[in-house]
């Protein structure tokens, strides 16, 4: 949603990171006559798009950060999400005066088009994903963007009033907002997660929050009556709340009856839209990300019919419990984008055939005890590798796990699952850790464990 246009003609802009938000932001900057400068840490031969920024007439810095990047009246530093504020550059801004912020902050300000926001620590991607499938089968014009799709940066002069934008955004994002204002908001869930960016837990809750910070009694809020945490929000919200549960009625939102899930009005009344058992994609969390959706696409204006169909056709999205092959009468799912321990107890919970877990990754000081509990009841095996393996390992001892393997990569993973496995078995990649050991992505991270199993397939 549009705010008070910002004149940017001359205003000296630094841009902090060139992933793919800092590159769409730097070119709407540069665009609307902002003076900009690009900063990134790699080396130019990691950089390809540096070249076509400096065509442009971009100032482009790489290789570290300078420590006269800030020097000059600099107006605002736009920050990569994922840039801790630690770093020199952000607290020397910090220290001046200068506003720091991320993409999404400019770029909202831009676009006349309704925001539907989705956040939380699991579950955002599948959500936004099947909100905008849902609106678009209901007949509303709707696109995706943000986390996944295209950033927000690019869509500005190109987004219309009449279409819904259905944004994904982490915690990083929204940290960097000051205005940001969406007409539909939505926070799924919070569990300890990005400690090492936020430091504590209660920085990690405020920075969710800002999604709600200057919504209005107009606004639609969308909360998970099932997370405690949530929950006590609700009292602090301006907007008008509707609820989602798997547990319980909701006075107004969706919820599950008897097996179908019903969708509820704010005058009380009421649809049944769909069995549980109709929908197509596994585990009872994404029963919560479906019933998320519904009160979501509600608020957007769907209609039942478009929810419904929508409920039934979404075939899900990759790296979120993505089916990559059966072996040998094995399965083989990759759910790479559980970076977190209660994203891989989700999908550790989706299966009730004996699992060969493979998990492993950046260390961040997680100490995975909840784990403890479902890895004795629903695994036979672990394959445990990268900076978090031994601790994983521990934890899989102390279950009761006998069979346990450590392994350099994913790839050899894989291959130690395999021999793990019997005929029924399920070998489950749900990492509970972030990739950056190792990869440069859950995406790549994900795609390496399907080439792994592709491979077995053709030996097979």
């Amino acid at each position: 949603m549009s705010s008070s246009p910002v004149r940017w003609e001359g205003r000296s802009v630094v841009v902090l990171g060139m992933a793919k938000s800092g590159i769409a932001a730097a070119k709407l900057l540069h665009s609307l006559g902002a003076k900009v400068l690009v900063n990134d840490r790699k080396q130019r031969s990691d950089c390809p798009e540096a070249e076509e920024l400096e065509r442009m007439g971009i100032r482009v810095i790489l290789g570290g950060h300078p420590p006269n990047l800030l020097d000059g009246d600099v107006d605002l530093l736009v920050k990569n999400p994922g840039i801790p504020y630690r770093v020199p550059p952000v607290r020397e801004a910090i220290r001046r005066g200068i506003p720091v912020v991320t993409e999404v902050e400019i770029a909202a300000q831009m676009i006349p088009s309704p925001i539907a926001a989705i956040t939380g620590s699991n579950g955002k991607t599948t959500t936004t994903s099947l909100v905008g499938h849902m609106l678009s089968t209901g007949g509303l014009k709707a696109r995706v963007a943000g986390n996944i799709g295209r950033a927000l940066s690019e869509l500005v002069g190109e987004a219309k009033p009449e279409e819904w934008l259905v944004v994904e955004l982490s915690s990083f994002q929204l940290k960097g907002t000051e205005t940001f204002h969406p007409r539909v908001a939505a926070l799924l869930n919070i569990v300890p997660a990005h400690l090492d960016y936020h430091g504590t837990m209660e920085d990690y809750i405020a920075s969710k929050m800002r999604l709600f910070q200057n919504q209005t009694a107009a606004d639609e809020a969308i909360l998970n009556r099932d997370c405690p945490t949530v929950r006590e929000m609700a009292s602090r919200l301006e907007a008008r709340v509707r609820w989602f549960s798997r547990r319980s009625e909701v006075p107004c939102g969706a919820f599950v009856r008897e097996g179908w899930m019903v969708l509820r009005t704010s005058e009380g009344e009421e649809r049944t839209l769909l069995s549980v058992e109709e929908l197509s994609l596994p585990g009872v969390h994404n029963l919560e990300n479906a019933l998320a959706a519904v009160t979501i696409a509600s608020a957007c204006g769907c209609p039942e019919e478009g929810m419904i169909e929508g409920l039934r056709t979404f075939r899900g999205v990759p790296h979120r419990l993505e089916y990559a092959g059966t072996v040998e009468g094995v399965r083989y799912i990759n759910d790479s984008k559980a970076t977190n321990a209660q994203a891989a107890i989700r999908a550790l919970e989706s299966f009730s055939e004996p699992i060969v877990w493979i998990a492993g990754g950046l260390d961040r000081g997680d100490d995975f005890a909840e784990l403890v509990p479902h890895l004795a009841r629903r695994v036979k095996g672990v394959v445990a590798y990268g900076e978090a393996g031994p601790r994983l390992l521990k934890r899989a001892e102390e279950a009761g796990v006998s069979r346990r393997r450590a392994a350099k990569d994913v790839m050899e993973a894989v291959e130690l699952a395999r021999r793990m496995a019997d005929e029924g078995d399920v070998v489950l990649l749900s990492p509970a850790c972030a990739s950056w050991d190792l990869y440069t992505s859950f995406e790549e991270r994900g795609d390496i464990f399907k080439e792994a199993v592709h491979r077995l397939v053709k030996k097979a």
